[in-house]
């Protein structure tokens, strides 16, 4: 898929590691031109080294790099030494939009910062990463840190295991989420004002914009949310799993009563939704332990394949437990894939804009 939506726009990126390299590609993916400075005396973004046992030691690039930097030029430029950093000044000079994730002190000494770079070019719209709301706190904020600070790794695990991290780097990913809709908001008003301006956002305050219905259940209900594994705090049957007769196993996601009822009559079992104990979904999350035994025992007659007919036929949320050679079994999988020479990942830009 190509889009051309951003043709003729220009991006420069200081950033490296996932939240603003994700910003940088989404632009690639539009059409805009995206020329991603690195750390020439570091070796570039910090990520290209950042390999699985598998890959190839000898290679610049790993994996976790490619996922986030496709459809990029690369220039490797020591911003301490004047004439490399003019090149990166007059690419900048140039731009629509810089991306950035320079430690305030950093960008400043190198006269990179925002007050920098507008002075020169006042269409300029500069988006910044921070670790924390304070711009001048500059302490070291890796994702899995951020997930322990915003109540993430003490939601997320097992009830009687220790907290558990998410498998990607979800806070850099709703961070890139949050600064892609500030330039996105940007470039809409320069369109209206002809001017450029400066957007930030924190990792932290991404993270904690994230926490949703968990928030609110402690802001509103005074609960702290406790480690469930895949189970949901406010609806049951819902992130439940049971074997089925194959050994393989089956999630629900049962989030209404019409559901429930269809779910039961699947299983045989047109008497529970009747008991007092299932009638309502807060009966149901009370009383989850208990429907969760008659669950388990009606999933033992069919192998998963029959069930997941049998649950879609009845429009009752089911799916089975896929691993990542499962996932690209799926053709919208296989449909975002991007190759770069012989490099592949997916694309971030999921939606579909039609005129």
């Amino acid at each position: 898929m190509t889009n051309t939506y951003f043709t003729g726009l220009k991006v420069v990126e200081f950033a490296s590691v996932l939240a603003g390299p994700a910003v940088g590609m989404f632009f690639a993916e539009l059409g805009a031109e995206v020329i991603k400075i690195e750390n020439e005396t570091t070796g570039g973004d910090v990520t290209r080294g950042w390999k699985l046992p598998s890959e190839a030691p000898e290679s610049d690039i790993s994996a976790y790099f490619c996922s986030v930097n496709w459809g990029k030029t690369h220039l490797f430029l020591d911003l301490r030494q004047p004439a490399d950093l003019q090149t990166a000044l007059a690419h900048t000079d140039r731009a629509d939009v810089v991306i950035s994730n320079f430690k305030p002190s950093a960008a400043r000494r190198l006269g990179v910062d925002a007050g920098s770079l507008r002075a020169r070019n006042p269409r300029l719209i500069h988006a910044q990463v921070y670790a924390y709301a304070d711009p001048e706190d500059e302490s070291p904020a890796f994702d899995v840190v951020l997930q322990a600070e915003a109540g993430f790794l003490y939601m997320n695990g097992a009830p009687d295991g220790l907290p558990v991290k998410m498998p990607v780097a979800l806070i850099d990913l709703m961070a890139a989420h949050q600064l892609k809709e500030a330039i996105l908001i940007a470039l809409l008003r320069r369109a209206q004002t002809g001017l450029g301006a400066s957007v930030s956002v924190s990792l932290l305050e991404s993270a904690l914009a994230a926490l949703a219905n968990q928030a609110t259940n402690w802001l509103m209900a005074g609960h702290i949310p406790q480690r469930m594994g895949t189970q949901h705090p406010n609806i049951a049957p819902y992130g439940d799993i049971f074997a089925c007769a194959d050994g393989r196993q089956i999630l629900l996601a049962v989030g209404t009563e019409r559901q429930f009822r269809q779910l039961c009559h699947c299983l045989a079992l047109d008497d529970l939704p009747d008991n007092p104990d299932y009638q309502t979904n807060a009966a149901r999350v009370q009383h989850r332990k208990a429907l969760n035994d008659a669950l388990c025992s009606a999933f033992l007659t069919k192998n998963l394949d029959e069930w997941l007919a049998v649950l879609r036929e009845k429009q009752v949320p089911a799916a089975q437990i896929r691993d990542m050679a499962a996932v690209f079994e799926l053709p919208e999988a296989r449909g975002m894939v991007l190759e770069e020479g012989e490099t592949k990942r997916l694309r971030t830009v999921a939606f579909r804009l039609e005129p």
